[in-house]
């Protein structure tokens, strides 16, 4: 690093040089993974390009209608652009689905009715989505409200175990779950590779059974998605990966064309389905954050790699470890103290562009059973593909590190996390000695 940049950290962010020599010696220790990570990075983004190419995608279609939404051709090729990226007969991409649990909800409701059963195979879900099905909260309009039986299957060394799951699945036994990603737990994410193997087995044995996969955070972090290896249907939000930080809102559901087809009657009407719905001049902000999209999910990679080494090489646990296969953008950091994990996002909501000055406290947040503490000092409320931090205040006291438009970003996310832990004396300081 230049000298001029090292002075500038330390004169206005006022780091402590120790810690910004300590970030910069770990840095050196990933360079070819990170050349891995831009090999992916660019598969995907002639992936993305091609695909707007085949549907002729045009200036023209960035207007918009009104009333209805009846007739918007822009509307309609972004949902062919998703299908193409994620080689699936039919998509919906819509700015009123309001986050990925929104869109995760949608499908579960869409596909499931009274006394059919869903089960979990990759163990307990994210703390949102068990409020969604009702196995927490006192909510009305849950999936077990309305009567939808639910199971989960924990996942074995990691990985989703197939026996088990094959034997727990009965006649009214009508979808699998997976999460692909972390969520609030101590697990990585699971692999394309690893979900492939388990698609495999459990359609031998049972051929018409949905598979659905919450792609949430996964979205170009590989050369191929779960709907290239056997998933039947797969959901996630734009305001994470595909969105590239300029969608200002939405979520996506893709998979074969009469699933899609029920979720679209869900999210308007019996009827009226995909054919109603208005982009709100959103359709070149979701293209162009789609076009940047594998860029950024590179850049946030790499960022989640450094912070990941930073907080290895001080003696605490991560999750996924630096040689496991990334599936997700998420670096889960084993804090073991809730002040720890408040400061890390003091530190990451000071490196923030905006609300810099905000300083995060644990809240009750919607959706979740514990307080939460969250560092999110987006362009775009809440859009986790930019730098952001959160942690459930319970044990072991984990911190989440995902997002960074630009790996300097990251970087600087890193240093300023590290440096709120240096001076509250939250770490042992002879551990930075490089």
């Amino acid at each position: 690093m230049l000298k001029d940049t090292i002075n500038i950290l330390c004169k206005h962010y006022g780091l402590s040089k120790e810690v910004v020599s300590f970030v910069i010696s770990k840095e050196k220790l990933l360079e070819d993974k990170y050349k891995n990570i831009d090999e992916i990075a660019e598969y995907n983004h002639y992936k993305v390009i091609n695909s707007m190419q085949e549907v002729k995608l045009t200036s023209s279609d960035f207007n918009w209608t009104t009333g209805y939404g009846y007739g918007d051709i822009g509307r309609d090729k972004v949902e062919e652009i998703y299908s193409i990226i994620f080689n699936t007969e039919d998509a919906l991409v819509r700015p009123l689905i309001a986050s990925g649990t929104h869109a995760i909800y949608l499908t579960l409701s869409g596909l499931l009715r009274p006394n059919d059963e869903f089960i979990s195979i990759t163990g307990s879900p994210y703390d949102t989505l068990q409020e969604v099905i009702g196995i927490k909260g006192n909510h009305k309009g849950t999936l077990v409200d309305y009567g939808v039986k639910y199971r989960e299957v924990p996942l074995i060394d990691n990985r989703i175990n197939v026996n088990e799951v094959i034997k727990n699945m009965r006649t009214h036994t009508k979808l699998l779950f997976i999460q692909r990603s972390t969520g609030y737990s101590n697990r990585r994410a699971i692999s394309i590779q690893e979900m492939e193997k388990a698609i495999k087995a459990i359609k031998d044995y049972k051929k018409d059974i949905i598979i659905m996969v919450d792609n949430c955070y996964g979205e170009f972090t590989d050369i191929v998605e779960p709907t290239d290896v056997g998933a039947d249907i797969m959901a996630g939000s734009l305001i994470k990966n595909p969105g590239g930080g300029l969608a200002y809102s939405g979520g996506y559901v893709v998979g074969k064309k009469d699933l899609v087809e029920q979720v679209a009657n869900r999210s308007t009407a019996p009827g009226i389905g995909k054919e109603c719905g208005l982009t709100f001049g959103m359709t070149r902000s979701i293209l162009q954050g789609l076009f940047l999209a594998p860029h950024i999910v590179a850049e946030a990679l790499k960022g989640a790699m450094l912070i990941g080494i930073v907080y290895k090489e001080l003696g605490f646990e991560i999750v996924p470890d630096i040689d496991d296969v990334r599936s997700d953008i998420i670096q889960g950091i084993k804090l073991k103290t809730p002040e720890r994990v408040v400061e890390f996002c003091k530190g990451i909501q000071r490196a923030s562009a905006v609300d810099s000055h905000v300083i995060p406290t644990p809240w009750n947040m919607p959706g979740y059973e514990d307080k939460v503490v969250m560092a999110a000092g987006g362009f775009i409320e809440g859009s986790s593909i930019e730098l952001s931090a959160d942690g459930p205040m319970r044990e072991p006291f984990y911190v989440y590190f995902q997002g960074g438009l630009t790996y300097e970003h990251c970087k600087l996310g890193a240093m300023m996390s590290l440096d709120n832990l240096y001076k509250n004396n939250l770490i042992t300081k002879n551990k930075l000695t490089i």
